[in-house]
């Protein structure tokens, strides 16, 4: 049965390809919407980019037909403008001339003519408002994902006969050698998915155990597994398969994807790693080290602050230059410190700067850009769009290695969730790929001291 869903300004600017997204259903697109859309076609940053594709859209609509009277649209269904619905009452308490409450004139008069409809928007003050007046409202669906207990995680147990596991350094495992516990007690057989990391348990002796990796058919040991990149050791199940994933070449996992909470080393070992990669390899497999850290009012004002880009970006880059700290004070092997004084290790830090080594910029700065032969380094992903995400791993150069970093319980944008941000979008539409490697830090990996982890977890 044919629906009709009214789209809220919202949506589009998330998503302007919505508009395509409701098969041949018929989409409303009140004009109190597209009021917003033009005051938003100049907007700085991601938000006025979606708004100009939308009216872009909406453009190439006009051209074919009458959008007040109704366009077809590619799948079937009909878009059109609702310059009506002024006239229809509200509750006195929302204020008349809001856009949001416009909106909501628009769903209660087609509802007035007998026609059912449901109000789409990414507004959860606006879905229970709707709800108050009696009116159909829900989320833009298209680009969930999982809720966060069933997205894929890069990582698995599984047990293995003890005879195996002795000839698993040498021959590897077939996954019809593994299998999961049911909760009836069964053996499961286990479905690996591709770059897929294993903690393999022996069904003797749980307490022994290997490491592995699903790649090409096979289980298979890692191969970074004795690597210790610009000195750091892994101290975890979870850093050993983060140490495999960032070790392996641009040609081999051009993308990696790491989600977990803060203290869980994600940002660390990426800096660890990739300092190894520009100063310690011979010759360096990376020209360069960018970091770019998404941070939802940053986003918004970057085009107002005073000074260069990297001076308007460094108050953000403060986690980075932390870990850089951390690693370039390391003890080395005789026990003496690498860097006498903060005087030292500030210059060194300064120096990676200055000499390009490591440098910084913001996410709206890389917008159509190929970057190449660079260690790309996305923190904070999760406060990007899918678009956004989608946008940055799709223009990616030859020889950049791309890591998407970050925390999908720690959103700062006002319309995504754990569900919708483009780090979360990201690991579920490239999960499986032969290219990528994912892995979420486990709470238990937490790095930092007792009395933040055990914050975290009260808090």
């Amino acid at each position: 049965m044919k629906k009709t869903y009214v789209l809220d300004t919202n949506v589009l600017v998330q998503a302007p390809h919505a508009l395509w997204s409701f098969e041949n259903n018929d989409v409303v697109l009140p004009v109190a919407a597209l009021e917003e859309l033009d005051g938003l076609k100049k907007a700085e940053g991601e938000k006025g980019a979606n708004a100009r594709q939308a009216i872009r859209f909406l453009e190439q609509l006009r051209q074919i037909g009458d959008l007040s009277r109704g366009v077809e649209l590619p799948d079937g269904g009909m878009l059109r403008l609702e310059l009506n619905c002024v006239d229809i009452e509200l509750p006195d308490s929302l204020k008349k001339d809001s856009p949001d409450n416009r909106i909501l004139k628009v769903c209660r008069g087609l509802e007035n003519q007998g026609i059912a409809n449901i109000l789409v928007t990414k507004d959860i003050v606006v879905r229970i408002k709707a709800q108050m007046m009696g009116l159909k409202a829900e989320d833009f669906t298209t680009e969930q994902v999982p809720e966060s207990k069933r997205q894929y995680t890069g990582r698995a147990e599984a047990y293995v006969a003890d005879e195996k596991m002795e000839e698993f350094k040498e021959k590897g495992l077939l996954p019809e050698d593994l299998y999961v516990m049911g909760e009836d007690g069964t053996h499961k057989p286990v479905e690996p998915v591709e770059n897929q990391f294993f903690i393999l348990r022996s069904e003797l002796f749980e307490k022994k155990t290997m490491l592995g990796k699903y790649q090409k058919g096979k289980i298979v040991p890692l191969a970074y597994a004795k690597a210790q990149p610009y000195g750091v050791k892994p101290r975890n199940a979870g850093q050993y398969f983060l140490q495999e994933a960032l070790m392996m070449d641009a040609e081999e996992a051009p993308l990696v994807i790491v989600k977990g909470m803060a203290g869980t080393a994600k940002t660390f070992y990426t800096m660890a790693v990739g300092l190894s990669k520009v100063l310690e390899s011979i010759p360096p497999e990376y020209r360069k080290i960018l970091v770019c850290r998404s941070n939802a009012q940053f986003d918004k004002e970057i085009g107002f602050l005073p000074g260069t880009e990297q001076e308007k970006i460094s108050p953000l880059l403060r986690p980075v230059i932390d870990n850089l700290e951390v690693l370039l004070s390391q003890e080395d092997k005789t026990g003496t410190s690498m860097l006498e004084d903060e005087k030292e290790l500030r210059g060194k830090i300064d120096y990676l700067f200055d000499a390009g080594i490591v440098t910084a910029e913001a996410i709206n700065f890389i917008r159509g850009r190929s970057i190449s032969h660079t260690w790309l380094v996305i923190d904070e992903a999760q406060n990007l769009s899918p678009i956004q995400a989608k946008g940055i791993i799709t223009r990616v150069g030859k020889g950049t290695k791309v890591i998407l970093l970050g925390d999908p319980e720690q959103i700062d944008q006002p319309f995504l969730d754990e569900r919708t941000n483009g780090l979360s979008f990201a690991a579920e539409k490239m999960k499986g790929s032969p290219l990528c490697v994912q892995i979420t830090m486990n709470a238990n990996e937490c790095e930092r001291s007792d009395l933040a982890w055990d914050a975290a977890q009260r808090m």
